[in-house]
């Protein structure tokens, strides 16, 4: 079982900025990716940002150059940097772990608000 807790979710301005961490637990491969994905009201859930455990990285179009991912394997957590923050980008962001043969564990957090005021 895998457990993941985000934190760092908040209120700023449109052009600030917030961390988002998230802290994983419990049984898993040590050769996995960990990502963020974020859901608007109204729309699907959407990919934001992905890391490996090796560090390659990959980010949606509409985030790249604001946004930076990062991990730390030795206490599993995964951190989103969100600069220059826009109204867009306010939603509900999730934290995903994935791993195995095509990513057949696939763990998601509770959810951490993020909304950007204009």
């Amino acid at each position: 079982q895998v457990q993941l807790v985000e934190s760092g979710g908040g209120l700023v301005q449109a052009g600030g900025s917030l961390r988002l961490s998230c802290a994983a637990s419990g049984t898993y491969f040590s050769i996995n990716t960990m990502g963020w994905y974020r859901q608007a009201p109204g729309k699907q859930r959407e990919f934001v940002a992905r890391i490996t455990s090796g560090g390659s990285t990959n980010y949606a179009d509409s985030v790249k150059g604001r946004f930076t991912i990062s991990r730390d394997n030795a206490r599993i957590t995964v951190s989103l940097q969100m600069n220059s923050l826009k109204p867009e980008d306010t939603a509900v962001y999730y934290c995903n772990l994935r791993f195995g043969e095509r990513n057949r564990y696939d763990y998601w957090g509770q959810g951490t608000q993020v909304t950007v005021s204009s």
